[in-house]
């Protein structure tokens, strides 16, 4: 097993944290409700929909809200005219980007997108240009407070986890479509209280950059993420440390708003307005 996760993106977001909170409920809201409407309202038999409401539940989502975005999905409240989509690219320094969306309007969409990857020297390709460099794999972390790691490796390989990562204060267990709810169910039944679950496309690869490519890279992840119809972006472009921490410095300006870098490669989380890090920070 690799003692580091490398697949994931550096994301940089700005702006409070009610503006994000609503983001990501917008997000969530729409995952719970294309899910009931594509395998029914019942997550016993509905694994996405399982998966949408434990993702739910970890960021404190109102459990009447969640009652509603599945009676919209299944059409108790009237239904919905969302569509999923996915676009694919190419960002600063030849990095592959892929970016999920849900849409009730395709055009609007494209445009947005368009825009994001041409403002900052990316450019937008076709459908299969990008995704081959991806494997699709399931995703499990929860806090290693208390964890004994040589015990949980051992019993999450019996699982069938394909990779194990433990860096800040947080595991991270890499998995197959296939075996993803079996290892989730597995992990919680050994008292691990999972903070995120989710299928997330891996980069077989990655792609350094450094410079105006880095700090491009990131500005182009904010609007594309600053786009209300994206779900999920995913890159697999790879920033030093050194890089990180001249971005910061460069985004500074001491006042509330300035936003955080998180660094899922090690799982870190920078304040840029106090220079708080790890769990502090979020």
């Amino acid at each position: 097993m690799s003692g580091h996760s490398k697949w994931s993106s550096i994301k940089h977001k700005k702006g409070a944290l009610d503006a994000k909170r609503g983001k990501i409920f917008t997000k969530l809201i729409r995952e719970i409700t294309v899910a009931a409407r594509d395998g029914g309202g019942d997550p016993d038999t509905n694994p996405r929909l399982r998966l949408a409401l434990l993702n739910a539940r970890s960021a404190n989502m109102p459990k009447d809200t969640s009652e509603r975005a599945i009676k919209k999905g299944t059409g108790e409240l009237g239904g919905d005219s969302l569509i999923e989509s996915t676009y694919e690219g190419y960002g600063p320094g030849g990095t592959a980007v892929i970016v999920e969306v849900m849409t009730d309007n395709k055009n609007r969409t494209v445009s947005e997108i368009r825009r994001a990857f041409s403002k900052f020297g990316g450019n937008l390709g076709e459908s299969g240009c990008v995704s081959w460099n991806f494997d699709r794999k399931g995703r499990i972390s929860f806090s290693s407070e208390g964890v004994n790691e040589d015990d949980f490796f051992e019993k999450a390989i019996e699982l069938g986890a394909e990779d194990i990562n433990n860096s800040d204060g947080n595991i991270e267990v890499i998995t197959s479509i296939d075996d993803f709810e079996n290892i989730r169910t597995g992990i919680e039944s050994l008292g691990h209280d999972i903070s995120s679950a989710e299928i997330s496309m891996i980069p077989k690869n990655f792609i350094k950059i450094d410079g105006k490519p880095a700090e491009h890279m990131l500005k182009m992840l904010e609007a594309l993420e600053d786009c209300d119809d994206v779900q999920n972006v995913y890159s697999n472009f790879d920033i030093d440390d050194d890089v990180i921490e001249a971005i910061k410095s460069k985004a500074h300006t001491g006042r509330i708003g300035d936003g955080k870098i998180f660094i899922s490669s090690v799982n870190e989380v920078i304040r840029i307005r106090t220079g708080e890090k790890g769990k502090t920070a979020i």
